[in-house]
């Protein structure tokens, strides 16, 4: 049973940006933390127009709860969870991800630079709406610090961990869209140090993201997609707003999709250590499974977050894990989604077998899938998914899996139907063995949904 939240979604907070998120309410929700975490917090935030503003107030919220405050600038989400693992006590990061411009939101961290567990999002929102959080007094203030080394150690950390030799041999030519995120502060100069040869697209830091919508889906990376294949470029490689995720177009121009990226790490992660604990969450595609049986590997499946795979992979000693739209994630590393270290990875993988993606993707178990969407208010979505569980198990004979959404398991493929945890919808995502039966299945759990909110 999940826990009842007010303010918290998946994964932090995320609202439109200085109407619902202003400092006043980023600054309370922040001394409410700090009254909780205590110690000396990093904060850090993406390039959208109010990261600084809302950096500023949760700073100060932060400084008022006697917390010491480290400010490391506009920079990844992975890079303030990697500074928080090494060096704090816990972090927030000012981050809408792929949203669109006028959304951002705040995300807290622990100790390992996870996401804060559930039951710290409801003793935070306990504070904030029926109590004070801590107020220091005048005299034991917290103080406030900068670390502008981080960045740069991120990058040389991420370079030291792959066979950076063997990707500056290859002499690949990469084309790189960092659709004006935090990736334009660490993308291309972790290429350069690997020696690749460089083409940038929207590299330039802008939260009004003018170059593309910052979520990396193939509708909004087709100047990408055109400036591989005019270039006869090696890869493509796209990230979200604040770099956490990363996609790839293929040397012959194709969209990869993340659950493809994801077998073909797990494979290479897999063989170089003799098998080891993938996490993943529950939509993801069968070929991990597939992989995992072949190189003595063992799957266990989460719910839908980010956050609850890498709490899982801390738990389990994993050894690699991750979600389907490209947010993999390295546990030895960064204890989440991390674009820095899997354009590294995908690289080392390229380089070392001397094959190119399109082949090394082509030589992977092969599922079709579909994903579709529905809307559906917030207030609906308890009501809708009993709804849907209790007409799937009276009228048919498939098993059925609730550990995120519903998830119906058929001979040949699985479809998931889960409610999103930061929007009005629903989100639907079939998988088979033939493009055909995934988009049947796709619209089949949309119809569903369909039928108890109409």
């Amino acid at each position: 049973m999940s826990v009842k939240k007010r303010l918290f979604g998946t994964f932090g907070v995320r609202r439109t940006a200085n109407d619902v998120l202003t400092p006043e309410f980023a600054s309370r929700l922040a001394a409410c933390y700090g009254s909780v975490i205590k110690g000396k917090i990093a904060v850090g935030g993406d390039t959208r127009t109010t990261s600084r503003m809302l950096i500023d107030a949760v700073k100060s919220g932060l400084l008022s709860a006697g917390c010491d405050v480290v400010d490391l600038g506009i920079l990844p989400t992975p890079a303030v969870q990697y500074a928080v693992r090494n060096y704090y006590d816990g972090g927030v990061m000012i981050t809408a991800s792929h949203n669109p411009p006028k959304y951002n939101g705040i995300k807290f961290l622990d100790e390992f630079g996870i996401g804060i567990p559930d039951e710290i999002d409801v003793k935070i929102e306990e504070i904030y709406f029926d109590g004070e959080p801590n107020r220091a007094s005048w005299d034991s203030m917290g103080e406030s610090y900068t670390n502008d080394n981080i960045i740069q150690e991120y990058i040389d950390t991420v370079v030291e961990t792959v066979d950076a030799n063997a990707i500056r041999e290859a002499k690949l030519k990469v084309v790189l869209d960092c659709g004006s995120g935090a990736g334009c502060f660490t993308a291309p100069y972790l290429l350069r140090a690997l020696g690749c040869e460089l083409i940038t697209l929207n590299c330039q830091a802008d939260g009004f993201f003018p170059g593309r919508d910052p979520e990396p889906i193939e509708e909004n990376l087709t100047e990408l997609i055109s400036v591989v294949k005019k270039l006869n470029a090696d890869i493509g490689l796209a990230h979200d707003g604040d770099a956490d995720r990363t996609i790839c177009i293929d040397d012959e121009g194709n969209f990869v999709l993340g659950d493809k990226t994801f077998s073909l790490v797990e494979e290479h992660m897999l063989k170089e250590n003799n098998g080891g604990i993938v996490v993943t969450t529950v939509a993801t595609s069968q070929a991990i499974y597939d992989i995992a049986e072949k190189y003595n590997g063992e799957v266990i499946a989460t719910a839908v977050g980010d956050l609850l795979v890498a709490r899982k992979l801390k738990d389990e000693n994993g050894l690699f894990g991750g979600e389907e739209n490209g947010g993999l994630i390295f546990p030895g590393f960064v204890y989440g989604r991390d674009a820095a270290m899997t354009v590294a990875k995908i690289l080392e993988i390229i380089a070392k077998e001397k094959k190119p993606l399109s082949k090394l993707v082509a030589e992977l178990p092969n599922y079709y899938s579909k994903k579709m969407k529905v809307e559906c208010s917030d207030e609906l979505k308890e009501q809708v998914m009993e709804n849907v569980a209790k007409e799937v198990s009276e009228t048919t004979d498939f098993e059925i899996d609730t550990t995120d959404g519903v998830k119906i398991l058929k001979e040949d493929g699985w479809i998931i139907i889960r409610p999103s945890g930061t929007e009005p919808i629903f989100r639907c995502f079939a998988e088979s063995d033939s493009q055909e039966k995934a988009d049947e299945m796709a619209k089949w759990g949309i119809e569903l949904v369909k039928k108890y909110t109409n």
